[in-house]
């Protein structure tokens, strides 16, 4: 403990309130954040004579200043502490890296024939969100099981909006074709309530419709109909018994169970709904210090929670820090009584027994995975004249096509393998179409200008890909930002552009390397050069698809969306529009003549003057 910091005094003026308390470093930087339920008994247990943990005397030792925050309660006390947790990643708090969403089936029910599709993110449309599902395979092979159970349409509104004969998904008897009027609106709404309840688990609902569906085809004497309700009652059973669906009918449960090995986490998440097992999903707490089960476990809920849905049961293998608590948080945001479970039998300790099987064989392929990064780290070292493995290495890629919509990447890559959370992608401004050193060189000056700014994270190694050209664009960047840390190198590739023949140069030396195809350092930098190229060129494709549909006409100063659909009603669309003149646009409503000659000017890229055409 810093001696400039009085703790007899802070002490002896701090509240018994419940609140957050922090821990700050000589640099003003955040090591801990925690909460308590009594301020003041749980920061005065830092600073007793009795031994601590090796964890605690390790932040002790760091610690400079401690702050803290009064709340009105202990629950409001976690919200805060996870709060500030994400916001500044302190290095001894226990950190989840993982924040990608949970999918969801979507289903379009403010339209007459609504479709069935995959949906991650925010849930702003109308319509009704299943789920959620532990991942997208899940989701995948739940639309395929809904198509050919109630064939139910997925295609797109613009594709089913145009079609005049039925498509393939019609032949192989996974869509009712309600596009071209092979089946009625009254009809197709039945195989998507049908549909829905089978999304909700309610089988027994869907066989007991089905089978009265059956019966009154049958008395009708519509045979074929009947036949086709009794394959669709065979095919729901016949699915049951394949899927994992337990006695626990209308059960919504997680079971989640931590494990560790050499002071690596892994915590897996089964997810029960409505009785049916959905599948798992697998997290790796980040750690830098020594925690124990409970901790970790404390943290995982309280983080993965506040983004996820949360289920009546958390069935857990290991009794979080301050349980009650907890349960406490979950229950508000789930809007009704949420149990943490420990002790459990039959089927709920099978889903436990389920995620801790799943969390031991993660942890060792995720340990297996990083022994073969840390030996790749190791050899790249001793190919680049390092002293020690590089922790951080970053790469740089440039994706556009004939020039257009150029778009830069910098993929992140660390002994644990790629860190996606710090992935960045850059827009391309004011660069010659197709001058990659122009483009380079500006990715390489807003990234580490940035940076340095920010006194952020630097990397050991930077990486381009190219050749000389590229390599000297960004050294030239580096050097006026005056960032000459890192070591930088450009791949490019071999004579015949064929993976192992890449030539690698290194900035500030004359040699070329050219390692052995079954060199594990090369692997490495195919790795994340391959990384780097295919999150740019998914950026490009992105920039790319929303450019194309942009209106031409967007952008233009006065132009609205009423005008514009004034213009492309009266000229009937763009490639009639394209073609008229300045007269010929004034003669829309609401189109004076300095609009009129604006519109002329984007489609022209010339000046109006009174000799346009149509004048």
């Amino acid at each position: 403990m810093n001696n400039k910091f009085d703790s007899k005094s802070f002490l002896a003026s701090l509240t018994h309130k419940p609140g957050v308390y922090h821990m700050l470093d000589n640099a003003n930087q955040i090591l801990y954040v925690g909460k308590a339920r009594d301020l003041k008994k749980r920061v005065s247990s830092y600073f007793g004579s009795k031994a601590h943990h090796p964890k605690t005397m390790a932040l002790m030792n760091r610690t400079c200043d401690v702050q803290f925050t009064v709340t009105t309660s202990e629950q409001e006390a976690l919200l805060l502490e996870l709060n500030l947790i994400k916001e500044h990643q302190p290095y001894f708090n226990v950190l989840m890296r993982d924040d990608k969403s949970y999918p969801y089936i979507y289903v379009s029910t403010e339209q007459n024939f609504p479709r069935f599709l995959f949906h991650r993110g925010a849930r702003r449309s109308k319509g009704r969100y299943l789920g959620p599902f532990p991942n997208s395979s899940a989701v995948r092979q739940t639309l395929s099981h809904t198509q050919k159970l109630f064939r139910i349409r997925q295609c797109e509104d613009s594709f089913f909006s145009n079609r005049t004969r039925p498509c393939l998904q019609h032949q192989i008897r996974r869509c009712s074709a309600p596009c071209v009027g092979l089946i009625d609106k009254i009809d197709y709404q039945r195989d998507v309530d049908n549909a829905i309840l089978f999304l909700q688990g309610r089988d027994d609902t869907i066989l007991k419709n089905l089978a009265g569906h059956m019966d009154t085809a049958s008395d009708n004497k519509n045979y074929e109909e009947a036949a086709l309700y009794r394959d669709q009652i065979a095919a729901v059973k016949s699915l049951q018994t394949k899927q994992s669906v337990t006695s626990e009918q209308g059960q919504h449960a997680d079971a989640l169970a931590v494990v560790e090995a050499n002071g690596n986490w892994a915590i897996a998440t089964v997810m029960v709904r409505n009785g049916r097992v959905l599948g798992s999903r697998n997290f790796f707490p980040h750690t830098r210090t020594q925690h124990d089960a409970g901790e970790v476990m404390a943290a995982f809920l309280a983080q993965h929670y506040s983004n996820s849905e949360v289920p009546q049961d958390v069935i857990v293998n290991a009794i979080p820090d301050d349980p009650a608590v907890l349960e406490e948080m979950l229950s508000i945001r789930h809007g009704s009584r949420v149990s943490i479970r420990t002790n459990v039998r039959g089927t709920r300790r099978d889903w436990l027994d389920m995620a801790a099987a799943n969390a031991r064989e993660a942890l060792l392929m995720q340990l297996a995975g990083r022994a073969g990064t840390t030996k790749q780290l190791q050899e790249l070292a001793q190919v680049f004249g390092l002293k020690e493995a590089p922790t951080r290495i970053e790469c740089f890629d440039i994706s556009h096509t004939s020039g257009e919509h150029t778009v830069a990447s910098c993929v992140v890559f660390g002994p644990e393998g790629a860190i996606k959370a710090d992935y960045r992608r850059f827009n391309i401004k004011d660069v010659k179409a197709g001058d990659d050193y122009a483009a380079i060189a500006q990715v390489i000056q807003r990234r580490y200008t940035r940076l340095k700014n920010a006194d952020a994270l630097l990397p050991d190694l930077i990486l381009v890909d190219g050749g000389k050209g590229q390599l000297i664009a960004a050294a030239q960047e580096l050097n006026d930002i005056q960032l000459d840390g890192p070591l930088l190198a450009a791949v490019a590739k071999g004579p015949d552009r064929r993976a192992g023949e890449e030539i690698i140069h290194i900035y500030g030396s004359s040699d070329e390397l050219d390692l052995p195809p079954d060199s594990p350092a090369l692997h490495l930098i195919q790795q994340i050069r391959d990384e780097a190229h295919r999150f740019a060129i998914t950026a490009h494709r992105q920039r790319r698809s929303k450019a194309r549909q942009k209106s031409p006409l967007e952008g233009i100063p006065g132009i609205g969306p009423k005008k514009r659909r004034e213009l492309l009603r009266h000229f009937g669309g763009l490639q009639s529009l394209r073609q008229a003149g300045v007269s010929d646009l004034r003669k829309v409503q609401g189109i004076s003549l300095p609009l009129a000659e604006l519109i002329y000017d984007r489609f022209h890229d010339g000046s109006a003057t009174t000799t346009k055409a149509g004048k």
